[in-house]
């Protein structure tokens, strides 16, 4: 019976042992995708903090596994998948990718975050949504494609563009946003020989753009984000070899011309003007009919070649490897781009996912041949004159200057002429650039929720070249031999700037309450050299060599950030930066940078969790405050507070004896100036419908920009100069942005998706320097011409412009503008404030249609509200034929004025056009055969237009203007395109 007893209690003991029996659970987790294993998968047991991640291999193993614990399985981009243990082994489990969880994930400064979890003003356009056609530099990818975001380009092959995010918010100073590349800030400071700091950014390597708009987004970048941020994450490596190759080419044509007179009609209106102008000589008159903006452009190629491999080498190491090609010519004559691009990249984990390293290495070169703006020229010069004339001294070019007798050089201020003046130029440039960065995370195995991160970055630019003019070309000046000499000028220029951030991130959830805390430190220099030899006419140096070195620019910062989420309902983000730049004195160097925002995911709330038709709703509040140090061009560019001297030119030395002794000249110099500060509010709701077949945004902002850099007035005798840079001058913008997105069509054969976005926005400068007006903008019609200005109460960059009278059929008076101010004298103090260059709505649709192997898309863009002086208008009088003796052709408009004198029309309001357009920017048409070369391989054939259409009321070439004053521009073409792109 004992023996029984002690048998029963024995066997009643092992069964809660065998219950509660703890087992090692081990596996590997793939990729349904493609079969590769998957690195960095979180693996827990369901309700406890018993986890694990997988190693490189995809290999795991969890101990403390019990019969019924439900294991859980996830990895950003992948669906989470759950199993239940019941004693088997190994596990192994397949995952899914989450397409809509990849574009959830939005990059942040310093960090990533969900799109849900967001509470600022953020757009992240991906590689899915970009802008398809002539992709040539980076913004092209992005161009209407994000509210309140406007780029304008230039015509001109590897041309930049103007990016402005909500109007950008300064006046002198810089109002580019801010650029990121894989965590390196760039300085938008080019060096010379190059025309935009994105241009040598191939754009085939870009994985997503992510803009941060409102300051409790971008705040975190303290220095440089008062005018927004744009992150670009480039495509990185990735296990499983994938190949891909992209071919470009397009035909460049010139899609409008200015309206001027044939050569036929020209000389009709020559005959005309001469009996009512005796200065107008028709004997001058030629026998050719020569289209001279038809002489200066040409249809011009493109071909762009890119290929990329992507893999993991010894089955540890994913790499990207990229090589590029672009040779662009441009419509001018001579103008030429041409980039070749490197790329690679290396991002490895180590230790279970704990260690993560990201090599970024890019290197790209860039020759560039210059073309100058001889538009105007073109306009101007006689079309019954020839191109060519074989008895010409200056390389058989027609020209109105000639050879005396005694082979002297008869000059005539006349028109030029402009073929001779773009083939008997050679301006060219060559530009290398080498930037990258390595970036170090690493989550410490004593407190996994803790990450250190180290990212060092580079940015390297070298340009040198040269601008000749031929000793053919009339511009040059007679040599003792008889013949006229040219001119070179040669030039070097270095950039350089290096980046050193560390900071520790911290993410714990403590039951309801997800917590996630940034804090870190930044270091960032800027150097800049350039080195200009003179002008070298002959066989002398006519000019004196200048070298200059700008002071290293150093910024540093301390900066934090706390992200706080309570049951994903209630989101709460504070941030604060602590900025220091060099270029202000020790007592003004420092700035403050805080902000503060919060979102409510309503949706989540239980009287909208099953709710069937809104699958979305986030109300968002911020705030915040941005700071801008990067005061403009010349001595702003400088450090203004110190004591600097230049020395002056040979001409002006002091001679003392036999000694000559070089001028050193103090520059004007401020101790005052300070960070410009910029404050910004935003409310936000996002939305999603239908389980977000229908999603989009809305924001309302306002930003008050104080201690604007200004140049104002200084009394006399206070500094080396009477107008100087100071911190005084307050500007208002407020805005309402719209973004929606549908898909209006998904199905299997057929998807439709549209997007559109409107940006309305409204500028007011509030305060200028002792309340003075300032002129600014391009001259018009001569030193002084200036006809925009900043005047309180007003927008920035306003027009200002005499009132034209008219008589009773509506036709303008010559010379009569009202007498505004009533004294009876019409002079400057009449000029008044008319329209400004500004759109006031911006708008941009993206249709995108897939059926079966077939795709087509277009992009439209409109503005609504920007105005423009047509100053080639404005040039138009019938006096102006006339030209030093000369006939000089001008624009037909002067039929619609029957103006005669220039001087006394050029500042009129008749000249201000409404500029509102609508562009079709491209409409491509491709077909994908999938399995070509295998299983995995797509190759898509394709053909498209660029530059479409423009509908607007404009009278002049194109209606985008960036500056407001039409003074002709390098014209943006209309480009036919055919490409291909293989993927296996």
């Amino acid at each position: 019976m004992k023996t029984f007893t002690k048998s029963t209690l024995f066997f009643l003991w092992l069964i809660p042992m065998s219950f509660f029996a703890q087992s090692t659970v081990s596996g590997t987790v793939t990729d349904a995708g493609n079969g590769q294993p998957i690195p960095g998968v979180n693996i827990v047991v369901k309700g406890t903090t018993n986890g694990t991640t997988t190693d490189f291999d995809g290999l795991y193993s969890l101990a403390n596994v019990g019969n019924g614990d439900i294991l859980v399985f996830s990895y950003i981009g992948f669906i989470t998948k759950e199993v239940t243990y019941s004693g088997q082994t190994p596990i192994d489990v397949i995952l899914d990718e989450d397409a809509a969880e990849l574009e959830q994930v939005v990059l942040i400064g310093y960090g990533s975050a969900r799109k849900k979890d967001l509470t600022g003003s953020v757009s992240t356009v991906t590689s899915e949504d970009f802008n398809k056609g002539n992709i040539v530099s980076p913004e092209n990818l992005l161009n209407g494609r994000v509210a309140g975001v406007t780029i304008n380009a230039g015509g001109a092959p590897g041309s930049g563009a103007a990016i402005r995010i909500r109007g950008g918010g300064s006046l002198a100073a810089s109002n580019d946003p801010l650029i990121v590349i894989d965590g390196l800030p760039v300085s938008n400071n080019v060096v010379g020989g190059s025309q935009s700091i994105l241009s040598s950014i191939n754009p085939n390597n870009i994985k997503s753009f992510t803009v941060l708009k409102d300051a409790s987004a971008s705040a975190i970048y303290g220095n440089r984000a008062s005018a927004g941020v744009i992150i670009i994450e480039t495509i990185k490596g990735s296990k499983g070899l994938k190949v891909d190759y992209n071919f470009q080419s397009g035909l460049y044509t010139i899609p409008n011309e200015v309206d001027i007179f044939s050569a036929n009609d020209f000389r009709n209106l020559v005959t005309q003007q001469a009996l009512v102008n005796p200065n107008i000589n028709p004997s001058l008159l030629g026998t050719a009919n020569t289209d001279w903006q038809n002489e200066i452009y040409r249809n011009a190629v493109s071909t762009d070649n890119n290929i990329s491999v992507r893999g993991s080498l010894f089955d540890v190491l994913p790499v990207r490897l990229s090589v590029g090609h672009l040779d662009q010519d441009g419509l001018r004559l001579t103008s030429g781009f041409k980039r070749t691009s490197t790329s690679l990249v290396l991002n490895p984990t180590f230790l279970n996912g704990a260690l993560k390293l990201n090599l970024n290495a890019n290197a790209t070169f860039e020759k560039r041949r210059f073309a100058d703006g001889v538009e105007g020229a073109a306009i101007a010069f006689d079309p019954t004159q020839p191109v060519r004339d074989p008895n010409s001294p200056f390389g058989g070019f027609f020209e109105y200057d000639s050879l005396n007798a005694d082979g002297s050089l008869n000059n005539i201020l006349a028109v030029s002429n402009p073929v001779a003046s773009l083939l008997q130029r050679n301006n060219r440039s060559t530009v290398d650039r080498y930037y990258g960065n390595f970036k170090v995370d690493y989550s410490l195995w004593f407190l996994p929720e803790l990450t250190a991160t180290v990212n060092i970055g580079f940015d390297e630019q070298n340009g040198d070249g040269f601008n000749e003019l031929s000793r053919e070309n009339s511009g040059g000046q007679l040599l003792s031999d008889g013949t006229l000499d040219g001119s070179r000028v040669e030039f070097t220029s270095y950039r350089r700037n290096t980046l050193f951030d560390s900071y520790l991130n911290y993410k714990k959830e403590l039951g309801n309450l997800n917590l996630d805390v940034t804090a870190g430190y930044s270091y960032q220099k800027f150097r800049v050299e350039d080195f200009n030899t003179g002008e070298l006419r002959g066989d002398s140096q006519s000019n004196q060599a200048i070298r200059a070195f700008d002071p290293d620019l150093v910024l540093a910062a301390f900066f934090g950030r706390a992200n706080f989420s309570l049951q994903d309902k209630y989101l709460l983000t504070l941030s604060y930066r602590r900025d220091g730049t060099s270029r202000f004195s020790e007592d003004n160097r420092w700035g403050n940078f805080p902000s503060a925002a919060l979102a409510w995911n309503i949706s989540e709330e239980n009287f909208l969790s099953d709710s069937s038709t809104l699958s979305n709703l986030k109300l968002r509040l911020g705030y915040g405050v941005t700071g801008q140090e990067n005061i403009g061009a010349g001595q702003f560019n400088k450090l203004p507070y110190l004591a600097q001297y230049q020395l002056g030119q040979n001409t002006s030395q002091y001679i003392f004896g036999n000694a000559a002794i070089t001028v050193a000249n103090p520059s004007l110099r401020n101790e005052e100036l300070q960070w410009e500060v910029a404050t910004q509010y935003n409310i936000g709701l996002d939305f999603g419908l239908f389980s977000d077949r229908i999603s989009g945004s809305v924001d309302l902002y306002r930003r008050e920009t104080d201690d604007l850099f200004i140049s104002g007035s200084l009394p006399d005798g206070a500094n080396f100069g009477n107008i100087g840079p100071q911190n005084l001058g307050e500007l208002l913008t407020e805005g309402i942005e719209v973004n929606l997105n549908a898909d209006v069509i998904r199905n299997r054969e057929f998807t439709w998706n549209v997007n559109f976005n409107a940006a309305l926005i409204d500028q007011e400068v509030e305060k200028l320097v002792g309340g003075e007006d300032q002129l600014v903008g391009p001259s018009v019609g001569g030193t002084g011409g200036n006809i925009q200005l900043h005047r309180e109460g007003f927008a920035p960059f306003s027009f200002l412009v005499f009132k034209q009278l008219y008589d009773n059929n509506g036709a303008p008076i010559e010379g009569a503008y009202a007498d505004l101010n009533g004294d009876n004298i019409i002079n400057s103090e009449d000029r008044y404030i008319y329209r400004n260059r500004d759109a006031d709505l911006t708008m941009g649709f993206q249709s995108n249609m897939t059926y079966k192997g077939f795709d087509l898309s277009f992009n439209l863009r409109a503005n609504v509200g920007n105005y423009v002086f047509n100053a080639v208008n404005a040039g138009a009088t019938y006096n102006a034929i006339n030209n030093n003796g000369t006939l000089s052709n001008i624009n037909t408009s002067v039929l619609n004025t029957n103006f005669n004198v220039f001087g006394d029309t050029f500042q009129s309001d008749i000249y201000v056009e409404n500029a509102s357009f609508l562009k079709m920017d491209n409409i491509t048409l491709g077909y994908t055969f999938n399995k070509f070369f295998g299983d995995t391989s797509t190759f898509r054939l394709w053909t498209g237009v660029q530059n479409v259409f423009t509908i607007t009321e404009y009278s002049g070439l194109d209606p985008e203007i960036f500056s407001g004053v039409d003074q002709t521009i390098f014209p943006r073409a209309r480009t036919f395109l055919m490409g291909a792109n293989v993927k296996f």
